[in-house]
């Protein structure tokens, strides 16, 4: 336990470090999705057609989720210690555009069999009902804890989607601690951002958080591929982060704030 509590203290501190030291390109990353949610959120409304209407809306979405998975495959590069520049976001687009729309794809699928299911089961005013509207519950749940890895894996592990959502499961079932709580911390970075108009930590931040978590807790694969019969509960963490932790380093307040004073 203590090892766990160990890495989730590091993943907040590197997250942090690293979101001070790029903190205007990150505003930019999230300007970029604030464009094209506007977008979504306006520009249907300008036309009267319902088709027209739907159909913005529909290009809309997939391109807020194709930017996202853009913007997941250029901040990687700030967990692994390297430059992070916007215009990576553009170039990046066109290997997202399929991983992006799949998402678009999940997302709609868990969204409206949710809802259909959930308005039968409650309909039907009976504790069976009630059993049948909480496995719903916990069934998207378990697609939020497991779709939240989506863009992180497909920025470091594979390209295929379906490959892709395979991993978001695997990593979900194997690591339910960690993935609560990157999803607790990722709604928490969104509460924070509202009355900054998601500008900080906003998207970008939550992405960057995502991906420093899932590269962290791909250590703990490399060790047991390493090491075959190694007890999976006794993860050696303090060994497989002190390297980690020497190319982080620790700052004080001064540090942050006046790094060239160094």
């Amino acid at each position: 336990m203590a090892g766990c509590n160990g890495v989730f203290g590091f993943l907040l501190r590197k997250t942090f470090y690293d979101f001070w030291d790029n903190f205007l390109k990150i505003v930019l990353v999230n300007v970029g999705f604030i464009a094209l949610f506007a977008v979504l959120l306006f520009l249907p409304e300008l036309f009267s057609s319902y088709v027209a209407r739907t159909a913005i809306r529909i290009l809309a979405a997939g391109g807020c989720l194709v930017y996202l998975c853009a913007a997941a495959m250029s901040l990687k590069s700030l967990s692994d210690y390297e430059s992070f520049y916007f215009a990576d976001v553009f170039r990046n687009l066109k290997q997202a555009a399929p991983a992006g729309l799949f998402m678009g794809l999940l997302l709609f699928a868990v969204s409206a069999l949710a809802l259909a299911a959930f308005s039968f089961y409650a309909g039907m005013d009976s504790m069976l009902g009630l059993v049948f509207a909480v496995l719903v519950f916990w069934f998207v749940a378990a697609a939020l804890l497991s779709l939240q890895f989506f863009f992180a894996i497909r920025a470091r592990l594979d390209a295929k989607p379906f490959k892709v959502l395979k991993k978001c499961i695997l990593i979900f079932f194997d690591n339910p601690g960690m993935a609560f709580f990157v999803l607790l911390n990722g709604i928490a970075m969104l509460l924070f951002s509202v009355p900054l108009g998601f500008l900080l930590p906003g998207p970008a931040g939550v992405l960057l958080f995502v991906d420093q978590a899932l590269r962290l807790r791909l250590l703990k694969y490399d060790w047991l591929e390493a090491n075959p019969g190694a007890d999976r509960r006794k993860i050696p963490w303090d060994a497989l982060l002190a390297e980690e932790r020497e190319k982080t380093g620790k700052r004080t307040l001064k540090n942050l704030i006046f790094p060239w004073r160094d």
